[in-house]
């Protein structure tokens, strides 16, 4: 079979908050799916743009929609310059968006940045909206990224990413699943501007802190971690569920800190115990909080060092999301599907995404 080959960008706003990831990716199809990372780069939000973003879903109607396009025009004017500058042409730009609303139970997840606005803005094919198909099919509309762990990644037994929240996928019985596990930095981080920076460097200041056995026991119990199947948490779980028991636990930055990579390693490792097929499995950890070394030496206490940290280069550690969101706007093109039922619990699999242009 001819080779296949696809330029595409990927854009991911995480719910983290702290700017758009840009990677520019060229797919190859053969017999397998094979990529390549050309270009990445995070552009930081405009301290105004940012502001609104962090706070989008408590804007009114109006400035939600005014954000909407905002956001759009902002993101479609950093790809048309980016594309010029390394004179890129992609076949499309594959935009996730901003979550505003992530409520699948009530048949609604929102990502504002308007696709015509960025289409407009940017000169490119947009894709964008790649959730609501999924909800509208009875899904969660997440987590969207183990289609491209199980074709990008085979040779990993565990995909996780460590971003705003934490998720996982892996093989289970010639099936895909995922979920996200537990939150991860948007919980982190908001304890470190506190202390005055934007992220807990190499997780040095939660190591510095002291565990408290109330608060990791008090986390370990939330309700969240009971339910065993398909699952997904939103903003509106931190701030419901997670952020009161910290609030009320009256413990220092550093002790929360302490206490949530705990929480977090302890969550993590039982998934990976529970699921897995090997004795020593090889787990792909990417996301920010790939970095947070001392994250990563409570994780692996907690597996008891039988584990194999697959090798993964800073670009993939940082892009890797946007890279798999170029990957699902390959497969919408394609018409093949992009969203697996088996994760997101949906009546069936779907290849979702709205195309501009």
């Amino acid at each position: 079979m001819r080779p296949a080959h696809y330029p595409m960008i990927g854009l991911m706003s995480g719910t983290s908050g702290d700017g758009l990831d840009l990677a520019y990716c060229n797919f190859t199809l053969r017999e397998t799916w094979s990529y390549e990372i050309t270009g990445a780069v995070t552009i930081p939000f405009p301290a105004v743009l940012g502001k609104k973003l962090m706070s989008s879903h408590q804007l009114s109607a109006l400035e939600l929609a005014l954000l909407d396009v905002e956001f759009g025009t902002w993101m479609g004017e950093k790809v048309k310059a980016y594309c010029n500058e390394n004179q890129y042409k992609p076949l499309a730009v594959c935009s996730h968006g901003h979550t505003v609303f992530h409520q699948p139970a009530r048949g609604l997840s929102v990502q504002i940045g308007n696709g015509w606005a960025l289409h407009q803005a940017s000169g490119q094919k947009i894709i964008n909206d790649f959730r609501m198909l999924d909800v509208q099919l009875g899904g969660q509309g997440a987590p969207l990224v183990p289609i491209g762990d199980r074709l990008l990644f085979p040779t990993a037994d565990f995909c996780i990413n460590l971003g705003g929240i934490a998720n996982i996928s892996m093989e289970s019985a010639g099936q895909r699943l995922a979920f996200d596990i537990c939150p991860f930095n948007l919980l982190l981080n908001a304890q470190a501007v506190q202390l005055g920076a934007d992220y807990d460097h190499d997780g040095d200041w939660a190591k510095a802190g002291a565990l408290n056995e109330n608060l990791l026991n008090a986390l370990n119990s939330l309700p969240y971690y009971s339910k065993s199947d398909v699952k997904s948490l939103g903003r509106e779980d931190l701030e419901n569920d997670f952020i009161p028991l910290i609030n009320s636990s009256g413990l220092s930055e550093k002790d929360v800190l302490r206490t949530l990579v705990e929480h977090y390693a302890y969550q993590i490792a039982t998934v990976i115990r529970t699921h897995k097929k090997k004795k020593v499995p090889a787990v792909l950890v990417t996301g920010g909080g790939a970095y947070n070394s001392f994250f990563i030496s409570c994780l692996d206490k907690y597996l008891g060092s039988m584990w194999d940290m697959v090798s993964a280069s800073s670009e993939l550690i940082e892009f890797k999301e946007a890279l798999v969101f170029g990957f699902l706007g390959v497969l919408r093109l394609c018409n093949e599907n992009n969203c697996l039922a088996s994760v997101t619990g949906a009546k069936r699999d779907s290849s979702g995404g709205v195309i501009y242009g």
